[in-house]
């Protein structure tokens, strides 16, 4: 699935095989530089769900809080 955990999954795999001598800088570069684009279109996402009261998701980022327990309050404004 594509979404954040998948990414996060990406940039750590990318770290490891630049330590790892099996990726060059110039592919990690590219991955970082296609994340930042992925984390900026995350960005608009959620800016846009706080312009619509949170009704709506792409399914990139967690729906509801990721640790049990968690209680997440939301500000109106």
């Amino acid at each position: 699935m594509n979404d954040v955990n998948a990414l996060r999954q990406h940039l750590f795999d990318a770290i490891e095989g630049v330590k790892n001598k099996t990726m060059s800088i110039e592919q990690a570069k590219a991955i970082a530089d296609i994340s930042q684009t992925v984390i900026n279109s995350a960005k608009v996402e959620v800016d846009y769900v706080k312009a619509i009261s949170g009704k709506c998701s792409s399914g990139f980022l967690p729906d509801k809080p990721a640790v049990p327990g968690l209680t997440v309050h939301r500000m109106q404004g």
